[in-house]
């Protein structure tokens, strides 16, 4: 699908097709008394909590079972997502398909990584495994073969980095390439979806659920400004899959007065 069927469906972007100034004009649009963003490494990790809006964030590496559902849930409520897949789950021919209804149907699509490396070491943060070299080409492939399902490059400005572990050495390196990073909202535990049932640390669905309206309850913001984020799948070793739960989870925020919103709406003002 080529870039300009994006800019006919009308998605909200920031920065359409055949417009590269269009992104620079809405940054220095943006007012003084915009809301600050929460950072963490570089990266943010949560947006304004002024308002009751949250951004649902899917992320996929190898396995997508859910995405229909997923899909599905959202259609049928009227709802936005976004998407951010690896190149690895690009190269699966039956996830084509759904990549190319994630936008025909107006949600965001985005970067997670080609080959989903390990950027910097579990024990040592600090300590960066990859080169700035490998880190743009890797993400630079990831772009070009996503801009085949109809988003421009200049489009996909907002980046999740793979297994949502980085520092600030990647942040730096792919705001040069003019990426914003980003990564969930720590607080709910809903990105432990991916764990597989012999995981010791394995948290069933019906749990993460319930804990993720637990923590709105208990919080004076609530969920407001959260990136929540979710799998699009965990493949055959997950028999309790999280994707059953998106359509009851949908119809709980709406009831608590939440508006979902897509990753570049919710983080409006973070391009410059």
């Amino acid at each position: 699908m080529p870039c300009r069927v994006a800019a006919i469906l009308g998605l909200i972007l920031v920065g359409g097709c055949g417009d590269s100034t269009s992104v620079e004009r809405h940054g220095a649009a943006v007012p003084a008394s915009q809301p600050a963003f929460s950072y963490e490494h570089g990266g943010i990790v949560r947006g304004p909590t002024d308002r009751k809006r949250l951004a649902l964030v899917f992320t996929g590496g190898q396995h997508g079972e859910g995405a229909e559902a997923i899909l599905d849930a959202l259609k049928q409520r009227g709802r936005k997502a976004s998407f951010f897949v690896t190149g690895d789950f690009i190269r699966v021919e039956a996830h084509q398909p759904i990549l190319r209804r994630i936008v025909a149907e107006g949600h965001y699509l985005g970067p997670h990584s080609d080959s989903h490396p390990l950027y910097c070491a579990w024990e040592n943060r600090g300590k960066t495994l990859v080169t700035e070299a490998f880190f743009r080409a890797d993400l630079e492939k990831n772009l070009r073969d996503l801009a085949l399902f109809g988003f421009c490059r200049d489009q996909m400005r907002f980046f999740i980095p793979p297994y949502e572990w980085y520092n600030s050495d990647i942040s730096t390196w792919a705001a040069a390439m003019g990426v914003v990073l980003f990564n969930f909202t720590p607080g709910t535990r809903s990105n432990a979806d991916y764990m597989l049932d012999s995981d010791p640390r394995f948290v069933s669905s019906r749990k993460l659920y319930a804990g993720i309206l637990a923590y709105e309850a208990g919080h004076v913001d609530g969920l407001n400004g959260f990136l929540l984020l979710l799998h699009l799948g965990a493949g055959p070793g997950r028999t309790d899959k999280m994707h059953r739960y998106v359509a009851p989870l949908l119809d709980e925020l709406a009831k608590r007065g939440y508006e979902l919103v897509r990753v570049d709406e919710l983080l409006r003002g973070s391009i410059r």
